[in-house]
């Protein structure tokens, strides 16, 4: 859990009810839905599962369903990752909703017809843009993740091998293996008792960050190649058309790692890539250094996530959506200076 002073800060601007723990959640309760964001990353998959997991593992009696868009094949060894329902259907009223690693209903997609149905909701979250409109919450925008979130909420003895994988992948692809400024001393700590729980956290880092096919690698490439610089050199911006991704026989969940390549280019403050979702329509992602709030510039499109790391889906040209951006940073450079 939170220290005392840690809760009065950070949930002070939060509606709900300051969740305890996951244990007390479950008491009296026969059925549970859990979901997180669509498209859903690492964190999205790892913080779901450890908690299905959990639940499957110490409360077997609960009827526990999970819900997700398809998720990445690089996810797939996690423990019940095939137990994951990609589709709808209409059910009866869950007694408990958890949502995890999302900071509005309208991220949920098909799963919020089930939020909004159930007999109680909980809210487990990092996105600063997440203003606690479920039953209880749990929100943190200072933690790396909703994975480290998770790890503070269950019983650090009944954290099985399966569950720390599970909130290990989390951690790992959300501080970009520790490398982002969302990285804590209490996120290195809670790696730490992760990798003593008998992972293969090497494994764990290569396989499901690193590791890029060779069409995933020829993407990267044309998206690297493509890339033009703004505002003196601080803006890094790219594209990838919906014609690219078939020329490259890719999906969108193939495109993780390409703005955290644009991010480590030397001298560039901000990031930005965008992807086409529709026709006029592109997932927009961004990423900062230290001086440009890019989460402020997502929520005023709409969009949510963190300071250094947020992403928004806008509608245009490419042209129109950069001017757009880069008039949002241009601004923040400025004051900044």
């Amino acid at each position: 859990m939170r220290t005392g002073r840690e809760q009065s800060k950070e949930q002070r601007r939060i509606r709900g009810k300051l969740m305890e723990n996951l244990k007390s959640q479950l008491e009296g309760v026969g059925t549970v839905a859990i979901a997180g964001h669509v498209r859903p990353d690492g964190d999205c998959v790892g913080s779901c599962l450890a908690v299905y997991n959990y639940i499957k593992t110490y409360a077997p009696q609960i009827q526990v369903d999970l819900y997700l868009q398809p998720i990445p094949n690089i996810f797939k060894f996690l423990k019940n990752s095939e137990k994951i329902k990609s589709e709808y259907p209409q059910m009866p009223a869950y007694d408990l909703f958890i949502m995890l690693d999302c900071g509005d209903t309208a991220r949920l997609g098909d799963a919020a017809v089930y939020f909004e149905e159930a007999k109680k909701t909980v809210c487990i979250d990092h996105h600063v843009s997440n203003t606690g409109f479920a039953d209880e919450n749990y929100i943190f925008p200072k933690a790396s993740s909703a994975s480290e979130l998770v790890f503070e909420l269950i019983e650090e003895e009944k954290i099985t091998k399966e569950i720390a994988e599970c909130i290990y992948v989390g951690i790992v692809h959300d501080t970009g293996v520790f490398q982002y400024s969302c990285t804590s001393a209490k996120t290195m700590a809670i790696a730490g008792k992760l990798m003593e729980m008998g992972i293969d956290f090497t494994s764990i880092v290569d396989k499901t960050f690193y590791e890029k096919t060779y069409n995933q690698n020829r993407i990267m490439g044309k998206a690297l190649m493509d890339s033009t610089l703004h505002l003196d050199g601080k803006v890094i911006f790219t594209a990838v058309t919906d014609a690219d991704m078939k020329a490259f026989d890719v999906l969108p969940k193939h495109l993780d790692g390409i703005v955290n390549q644009l991010r480590v280019t030397k001298d560039v403050e901000v990031a930005v890539f965008l992807y086409e979702t529709e026709e006029h329509g592109y997932k927009v992602s961004m990423r900062s250094q230290s001086e440009v709030d890019v989460a402020k510039i997502a929520m005023k499109f709409g969009g949510g996530g963190h300071i250094r790391a947020a992403g928004v889906t806008m509608y245009g040209s490419i042209s129109e959506i950069r001017d757009i951006l880069l008039a949002e940073i241009e601004q923040q450079l400025e004051l900044g200076s």
